[in-house]
C-alpha cells in the first residue's frame, strides 16, 4: 500500500542529495533577473532625468553609454561561447589540481599568469572567474586572477613603460605583485568564515535557471 509513497520519498531524497548548503539557500535565477531589470530601469530613468536637467552633460553621458553598449554587444557573445566551452571541456579535477585548495604556490603563479596574459575589459574576467570558482578553484587564486587581470596585464605594462617610464612602472608593478598574494589569502580567510558556500552558490547560478 505504501510502496508508491516510499518510492516517491526515496526519489526526492536522491534528487536533493547533491544539493549543498549553498544550493539550498541559493536565490532563484528568475528573482535575480528581475532585480537586474529593475536596476537597469532605474539607471535608464536616472539617465533620462539628469539629461533633461543637464542637457549638455546628458548628451555626453548618452554617447558614453552607447559606446559601452556597442563594446559589450561585440565582446560578451564570444565570452559566453568561451565560458560554455570551458565548462564542458575542462573538467573539475583539472581545475582542482592546478587552482584548488592543494595547488599551493604553483596555483598562485598560474592564477597570476592567467590574469596577465589576456586582453579585454574587466567585466570579461568576472564570468570566467565564476566558472573557475564553481569548478573548485580556491578563493585566493580567484582573487589573484582578478587582481592580475586588472593591474598586471602584459600588453598594458608595455604601454605603461612607454608613457610613465621604467622607474614608475617597475615600482607600481613590484608593489602590486607583492600585495596581491596577501590580499588573496586575506579574502579567502574572510570568505571561509561562512561566506564560501554562498559565493559558490552565486557562481553556480550561471548554469541554469530554477
Amino acid at each position: 500500500m505504501n510502496t508508491t509513497g516510499n518510492e516517491s520519498e526515496n526519489n526526492n531524497a536522491v534528487e536533493g542529495a547533491g544539493d549543498g548548503p549553498g544550493e539550498q539557500h541559493r536565490t532563484p535565477l528568475r528573482k535575480r533577473i528581475r532585480w537586474d531589470w529593475l536596476f537597469l530601469a532605474l539607471s535608464a530613468t536616472a539617465l533620462i532625468v539628469l539629461s533633461m536637467i543637464f542637457e549638455g552633460k546628458g548628451r555626453i553621458a548618452g554617447r558614453v553609454v552607447w559606446e559601452y553598449a556597442k563594446e559589450m554587444v561585440f565582446i560578451l557573445p564570444s565570452v559566453m561561447v568561451l565560458m560554455g566551452l570551458f565548462a564542458v571541456w575542462v573538467n573539475r579535477e583539472t581545475v582542482v589540481k592546478y587552482l584548488g585548495e592543494g595547488s599551493g604556490i604553483k596555483g598562485f603563479v598560474l592564477a597570476a599568469l592567467l590574469g596577465t596574459l589576456p586582453t579585454g575589459p574587466m567585466y570579461v574576467a568576472f564570468p570566467l572567474a565564476a566558472v573557475l570558482l564553481k569548478k573548485g578553484a580556491r578563493v585566493a587564486n580567484i582573487t589573484i586572477f582578478l587582481s592580475a587581470w586588472a593591474c598586471i596585464k602584459l600588453p598594458l605594462e608595455l604601454v605603461e613603460f612607454q608613457f610613465m617610464g621604467w622607474k614608475f612602472a617597475l615600482l607600481r608593478l613590484g608593489l602590486t605583485v607583492a600585495l596581491v598574494l596577501p590580499m588573496g589569502i586575506m579574502v579567502e580567510v574572510l570568505y571561509n568564515r561562512g561566506g564560501r558556500a554562498q559565493l559558490q552558490a552565486d557562481a553556480s547560478g550561471l548554469e541554469a535557471g530554477d
